[in-house]
């Protein structure tokens, strides 16, 4: 999603969320890189896992875009309003939204960015981020005496975040990607803390349209027609290699290319428009697309034909090539043909 090789980190501060039993301090200074290693170990952490992120979002609200409490404090720091202030209140807001009893203590991090890269453009960025597990780790010391020590500690590496928020200075109300690992049942990070909603752009269109064509294939095209699995996954390799060949979307020459029947065609822009009425999605007919978006569906779009516990067929193309039949004897079978084996 985003290249963070040149992106440059401006500011870092971190302040202690607490819970219902424990005190939150807030810190009064920010913390100054001394090298380049630092940075270099922060970006790893903080940005790197972003790089896979297939979503993209943006800050919402029901009445006025401007009530929307952390758009507005983001808007103070990309205008270069004082960061420790801004970063404080950050704080303040997310203490106020975290009222389920489940929810852990942990170190909040907001860092600004410069030089972050999504598609060919550059943006300034803020990242904020609640760290509430730490990891293992082991420290090995060596003193003047020659005597070889291990020390055990806990501290923050690059597992997965816990719960973390990018914001990219894109046109407003910006671009923001989202992390959420919680195990607890609550969404406060996603709906009160941020309040955010999908965005309507490229990416977002890209994957919904997977989406889309896989649950036609794969829930609704047997109600409609006799097809067979292997037809099945054929449609389904057509419709990943369309995406991963082309560079922008065209519906009508999408339908052509991987259902080809007037009938088959129909049937899914029928199922198309219920689908989006029952999601609530806007998708256009045309737009650029997504290959990052692309990869990541694709390995939802499975090609496995699995005949009862004893077979795995992987079919990758020209289902001409397979042939389906029944023995006298009731007994179902596949015919393959091919010209080399390996």
């Amino acid at each position: 999603m985003i290249e963070f090789d040149e992106a440059i980190v401006n500011n870092l501060i971190f302040h202690k969320i607490g819970s219902e039993q424990t005190m939150s301090f807030l810190n009064e200074s920010e913390y100054n890189l001394n090298n380049e290693e630092e940075e270099e170990t922060l970006k790893r952490i903080f940005l790197k896992p972003f790089t896979s992120a297939i979503s993209t979002y943006e800050f919402s609200h029901d009445i006025d875009i401007e009530l929307n409490v952390l758009f507005s404090l983001i808007k103070g720091l990309l205008k270069d309003e004082p960061f420790i202030e801004k970063s404080q209140s950050i704080h303040q807001h997310l203490k106020s939204v975290s009222k389920h009893p489940n929810i852990k203590e942990g170190e909040l991090f907001v860092l600004k960015f410069d030089n972050l890269k999504m598609g060919n453009n550059y943006y300034q960025g803020v990242g904020i981020y609640k760290i509430e597990n730490k990891e293992n780790f082991i420290e090995t010391s060596h003193s003047q005496n020659e005597e070889l020590g291990l020390n055990f500690k806990k501290g923050i590496g690059t597992r997965k975040l816990d719960k973390a928020c990018l914001i990219l200075a894109t046109e407003e109300p910006y671009t923001v990607l989202i992390i959420d690992n919680a195990s607890i049942e609550t969404d406060y990070w996603v709906n009160d803390f941020a309040k955010v909603k999908l965005r309507k752009d490229y990416i977002n269109s890209t994957s919904q349209f997977l989406t889309l064509t896989k649950s036609f294939i794969t829930d609704q095209i047997t109600n409609d027609f006799e097809v067979t699995k292997a037809e099945q996954i054929d449609l389904l390799n057509r419709s990943v290699d369309y995406f991963k060949t082309h560079d922008t979307f065209e519906k009508e020459v999408f339908e052509k290319e991987v259902f080809q029947e007037s009938s088959v065609i129909n049937s899914f822009r029928s199922f198309d428009t219920s689908y989006c009425e029952n999601n609530d999605l806007e998708l256009s007919d045309s737009f650029e697309i997504s290959s990052q978006a692309v990869k990541k569906q694709a390995r939802i779009f499975k090609s496995v034909l699995k005949l009862d516990k004893n077979f795995h067929i992987y079919i990758h193309g020209d289902k001409d090539l397979i042939e389906q039949g029944v023995e006298k004897d009731g007994r179902k079978f596949y015919k393959i043909y091919y010209q080399d084996e390996s």
